[in-house]
This record gives C-alpha cells, sequence and structure tokens, in this order.
C-alpha cells in the first residue's frame, strides 16, 4: 500500500482493515469536517463545566479511587500530564511498531464520536504520529484492558520517552523537533481520554484479525496438500454431504478443498485404497470451518467495539445543553471474549495440521519414505521439525487458556471487574504467530511428500501451491541446516498478497 493512500473516518463505520491498513501499510489517516466538528463541541462541553465548577468525574476531579477529589484551575492541566507519566509505568518488551500504530488509530476512531472531550490539538498530534512515522515504544506488559499502553503513547505527545522514528529508536523530544512539531500543552479531561477506553486491545485486535483471515485460507490449502499426499478419500468432501451440516464455514471450506484437488491424478487413483481416513485427514471441512465460523464471530465483535463510544464519563449534548455520565464503556468484556475465543480456534487449526504433518513423516501410516527422505537412516530427514510443531501446539494450548476469567481488584475497590483485554489480544498475537510456524511445516513436509508422487498429476490448487515453495525452498535430498527452510515457508505464508495472487479464486 502507497503512502498516498488514505482512510478518511468520516459517517460511515470504520472497518477493521482500515485500522491494518493504516498500522500495517502506512496509509494515511484523516477526519473529515463534521468529525472535527464533533470533537470541538465536547471540548466546548469541558469548558463549560470547568467555568461552572460543576463536579464531573475526570474533568475537575481525581482519578479512580479518587473520584471525590475536587480541582481547579491549573490543577486541570496539570493533573492530565500527571495522568499520563504516573500510568506509563509498563514492563516488558515493547510492541511492535505496527501494533502501537494499531493502538493510536483504534484511540481516534474513539476521540471520533464527539463523546470524549479531548481537545482538538491533542487528537491533531495522534495523527501526526501515524502520518509522519512517529511510533512511542510501548511496553508490551502492564495493561487490565486499558490505562498503560495508552498512557506511554500520550507522553510521546510531551516529548518524553523514546519512539520508533526513521529506522532508530530517538528521544521523542528529538522526534518531534525534527518533524517541527512542539509538545502538546493538555486541558482539562485530555489526559483521562489519552488513557481510557478500549483502543488498545481492539487496535491489537484488528490485526489479528487480518492474521487469522489469511492462516484459515492457508490451512485449507496446506490441508488439501497433506490430504493429496496422504491419497485421502475425496468422498468425504462431497458438496452433497457437506450441505448435511449447514454450517457456513464448513461450507466453504469444503468448496476450497474440492477446487484445489481438482483435476487430481493422485486422488482419482487413490479412490477406495481404504474405508475412511483418518480424522485429522478426513475432518478438514468440520475443523477448519469451525474456525471460520468463530472468526467471523470475532470480526462482529471487535469492530462493533472499534466502532463504539468507550470513554469514561461520556459528555453528550451541547454546551448550553448537556449531560455528563459515568458509565462502563472502557470495559472490554466483548473483545476480550473474542480474542479468547479466536485463540482457542487458531490453536485447534495449528493441533489438526500437527496431527496431518506427523501422518506425513510416519512411514507406518503414509506409505511414503520415513521421514520423507530419500536414505533414511544416514538421513534423519524431516523428523525433528514434527517435534518443533508439536512445542508449538502445547504453547497454543497455554495460550488458549481464557484470559477474561483471570479478574483481578485495581484502584483501591473501585475497578473490582476487569476484562483482561489487552492480555488476551497479545496472546492471541502469540498463538497466531505459532499457527504460522506450525503451518509452515506442514507445508514444507507437504510439498516433499509431493516429490515422491509427482509422476501423476497433482490438484489445479495443490499444484500451484507446491511450486509457489519450490520458488523459495527446493527438494530435500539430503540433510541440510532446516530451519531456514521453514523460515521461508513462513514468509510465503505471511505475504498477504502472494496468496490470492498464486489462488485468486480462494476465500
Amino acid at each position: 500500500m502507497s503512502q498516498a493512500e488514505k482512510i478518511v473516518i468520516a459517517d460511515a463505520p470504520l472497518r477493521w482493515q482500515d485500522v491494518v491498513a493504516v498500522a500495517r501499510h502506512g496509509a494515511q489517516l484523516e477526519l473529515s469536517p463534521q468529525i472535527w466538528a464533533r470533537i470541538e463541541n465536547a471540548q466546548a462541553i469541558v469548558q463549560r463545566i470547568v467555568a461552572s465548577g460543576e463536579r464531573a468525574y475526570g474533568v475537575n476531579t481525581g482519578l479512580g479511587a479518587l473520584c471525590n477529589v475536587s480541582l481547579k484551575g491549573e490543577q486541570l492541566s496539570q493533573l492530565s500530564r500527571n495522568t499520563l507519566l504516573s500510568h506509563a509505568c509498563g514492563v516488558g518488551a515493547p510492541l511492535a511498531d505496527e501494533q502501537t500504530r494499531a493502538i493510536i488509530c483504534a484511540a481516534i476512531r474513539n476521540y471520533s464520536h464527539g463523546k470524549s472531550g479531548i481537545h482538538r490539538r491533542v487528537v491533531e498530534a495522534l495523527l501526526a504520529l501515524l502520518n509522519r512515522g512517529i511510533t512511542p515504544q510501548v511496553p508490551s506488559q502492564g495493561s487490565v484492558g486499558y490505562l498503560t499502553h495508552m498512557a506511554h503513547i500520550g507522553i510521546t505527545l510531551l516529548g518524553v520517552g523514546n519512539v520508533s522514528y526513521r529506522g532508530q529508536i530517538v528521544s521523542a523530544q528529538q522526534a518531534l523537533a525534527e518533524e517541527g512539531l512542539q509538545p502538546v500543552q493538555l486541558g482539562a479531561k485530555d489526559g483521562l481520554c489519552l488513557v481510557n477506553g478500549t483502543p488498545c486491545m481492539t487496535g491489537l485486535s484488528c490485526l489479528a484479525l487480518a492474521d487469522a483471515t489469511r492462516l484459515v485460507q492457508w490451512a485449507d490449502v496446506i490441508g488439501a496438500m497433506s490430504f493429496e499426499a496422504q491419497r485421502g478419500q475425496i468422498a468425504a468432501f462431497d458438496a452433497e454431504i457437506i450441505a448435511f451440516k449447514p454450517h457456513p464455514g464448513m461450507q466453504q471450506v469444503g468448496i476450497n478443498l474440492r477446487a484445489l484437488l481438482e483435476g487430481s491424478e493422485v486422488i482419482a487413483s487413490s479412490k477406495g485404497i481404504r474405508t475412511q481416513d483418518a480424522l485429522s485427514i478426513r475432518s478438514i471441512p468440520q475443523v477448519h470451518g469451525a474456525a471460520r465460523d468463530q472468526l467471523e464471530h470475532a470480526k462482529k465483535q471487535i469492530e462493533t467495539e472499534l466502532n463504539s463510544v468507550t470513554d469514561n464519563p461520556m459528555l453528550l449534548g451541547t454546551p448550553d445543553n448537556f449531560r455528563v455520565v459515568s458509565q462502563a464503556n472502557p470495559h472490554g468484556q466483548s473483545v476480550a471474549l473474542a480474542a479468547d475465543l479466536l485463540a482457542i480456534a487458531m490453536a485447534e487449526i495449528g493441533s489438526i495440521a500437527e496431527r496431518r504433518l506427523d501422518r506425513l513423516i510416519n512411514p507406518h501410516v503414509s506409505g511414503l519414505p520415513a521421514f520423507l527422505v530419500a536414505n533414511p537412516g544416514v538421513n534423519s530427514g524431516m523428523m525433528i521439525v514434527q517435534y518443533v510443531a508439536a512445542s508449538l501446539c502445547a504453547e497454543n494450548r497455554q495460550l488458549a487458556q481464557p484470559a477474561v476469567l483471570d479478574n483481578y481488584v485495581t484502584s483501591g475497590l473501585q475497578e473490582d471487574h476487569l476484562s483482561m483485554g489487552t492480555n488476551a489480544a497479545l496472546k492471541l498475537h502469540r498463538a497466531l504467530e505459532n499457527c504460522t510456524q506450525i503451518l509452515a511445516i506442514e507445508y514444507l513436509l507437504a510439498s516433499q511428500a509431493f516429490e515422491f508422487l509427482k509422476e501423476q498429476r497433482f490438484g489445479a490448487g495443490t499444484d500451484t501451491a507446491w511450486r509457489l515453495l519450490r520458488e523459495r525452498v527446493p527438494a530435500y535430498d539430503q540433510d541440510r541446516w532446516l530451519a531456514p527452510d521453514i523460515a521461508a515457508a513462513a514468509s510465503v505464508l505471511k505475504d498477504s498478497n502472494l496468496l490470492h495472487k498464486a489462488l485468486p479464486n480462494l476465500n
């Protein structure tokens, strides 16, 4: 995607793909005039509250358990600054740049509803971070759903902390200066707006949706290759049979598998060699289809949250007739549950892939040379890559444990039920990376199995996928350093354009 491409937030809902375009592909983000008018209306309400002295949480009071402490005058600007500095206390390795950019994008979408009260200049400063490539260094750990990650983003606007800028880690102060930007002067409620809401878990989850969408498609391709290499019984994928269980995802997987295996001489010549295949081979539509259905559910949950108002308090009305409402929209239960569910679904995609790839190397069931090498014994072949896949599956089982169930109490009993949605989204990212590597290993092994079957024609799609990998990874004739082969296969799976160039009709 070119730098010139633009995403404009206006009245239409923002799609999760738009967040990915900005975060991962460098699209510019803009707000329409009517959005700026909404933001300025809410800020005018904040100014009216400050002038009147009426008590409103987070506007002229302390935060959390300090909500009954009234503040005024210069204290309001100081509160905003102090909020960011005190909340910027995360630990651990920093997020990837695209992860931080996704969070900023989701935060700006929240402010665009005009219910936050944040000052226009703060939103302009956040847009400048995205559009000029200044990415705050945000520690990955320490969020119960909100607060710390956004605080680390917020201190960048003050010229505090470090950023990723032009391929280097530099001080925020230096990056702002080089771009001709001034540190932002915060006003009433700006600090609370910057740490509030659910943009952290939502932005991270949008990126996860992109990766999961790509992986479930690749799983069908690679699963079809393993099915063919095992000389599977194609009757299990018959359209009439699949239709008797009308889950939408399962129907699509059936369509994909039949198209990928169309014209395969290997499959045609294997009809009747066994009564039925092992479940990991014949249940691809049922397992992959279920994961697809959970992915569709997660997309609805996450995209709904992306287009929601997630501030507390919320500012409604106009400066002359307004309401300030304290509520719980920053609670991210919907996203937390969606991310947890998707982690389970993707762990299962990896789990069934590991069972398929194990059958490819096992001479007791494969009908192929042991460990897929021509001279087993002197060569270990593809033996140990299955160990790697098993290890990754084991880790995914741990990552599939729901984060949302881990409730803790914070802020002096004031915040006593937490979603842990950011933890859910982060472990989902790790599960997706593991799933990518498992599928890369299966891709490697299925392609190697094809080397022993290439006297016959492969399926229309499986042949294309085999040749695609062979452009990057040669056939395995004798033992060699295998780690680069896995990395090369994984790089194919991570290229968002490659799959649809090779197989444009795959869904």
